[in-house]
Parts: C-alpha cells; structure tokens; sequence
C-alpha cells in the first residue's frame, strides 16, 4: 500500500470543504465543542514544512493567515491556536482553532483532558456565524488569488 493510499487527507476530504485551490483547500474539522476549527491543508502529500518551497510556504501561510484573520473579525475568540503537527495524519496541515475563555479547555489545548462542562449556548452562537466567516474566508482567498 502507497503512502498516499493510507492517508486520510488523500483518499477523503478531511472535513466539510470551505474553499479549494489548485494547491490547497480549506476545510471546517467538525470537531465536538470546537465549532471555530479549520484546516488548511497542502493538497501533495508532503509530511514536513520544508518539504515545501520557499514561494509554497508563503502561500500556505497566506492562507493560514487568512482563516485567523476572518476568524478573528467575525467570530471575535479570546485566542486562536495555530498547530501543524502530523503526528497522526502524515500529511501537511494546519489547525487553526478559534479559541473561547469558557471553552472546555481554555487556556489548556484542545487535546488535553476538559477543564469544565462545554458551553453549549455559546458552541450554538459560534456555530450560527460559520456561514458569514466562511463566506468572508472564501472572499478573501479567492482576492488574494490564493
């Protein structure tokens, strides 16, 4: 079996799509009590950062960059994480994570045990303004020509 063949970021989409290029898409993870986490991932199966070019990562980064900054004007989070760790998924991604202060975890990361019970009246509202972040994301993607 291929590298690529066992990887879930080349056989399957990885999440609900938001926005796709040429050499990277955007996607919302779906993850329980996270409703403001997003992918972008590097669409050739390539492990590490540098595996990138110079002008690759650049464009990669542009694009992470401007998840965090519609998320950031739409959503309003007390912090956003950014993570590229591939432990798991071989594949070169990068979560950026909208985080909230009555989250489950906050300030812990999302992977670590909860620190409280989720709120879900805030999950519902966060939830309710993916529509307009998402609809602001792929504006400013396809302007920049990413």
């Amino acid at each position: 079996m291929s590298e690529t063949s066992a990887c879930p970021l080349c056989t399957g989409g990885g999440g609900r799509l938001v926005f796709a290029s040429k050499l990277f898409r955007v996607i919302h993870a779906e993850e329980a009590g996270f409703p403001a986490f997003y992918r972008v991932v590097w669409n050739a199966h390539v492990a590490e950062w540098s595996d990138l070019s110079a002008e690759e990562r650049a464009l990669c980064m542009e694009a992470v960059a401007e998840v965090e900054r519609a998320m950031r004007e739409t959503l309003s989070p007390t912090k956003v994480n950014l993570a590229a760790l591939g432990n798991v998924v071989p594949h070169l991604h990068w979560h950026v994570i909208g985080r909230f202060e009555d989250d489950s975890h906050f300030p812990a990361p999302i992977w670590a045990a909860p620190l409280r019970a989720r709120n879900l009246d805030r999950e519902a509202v966060s939830k309710q303004s993916l529509a307009a972040l998402e609809a602001e994301l792929v504006q400013r993607l396809r302007a920049r020509s990413l």
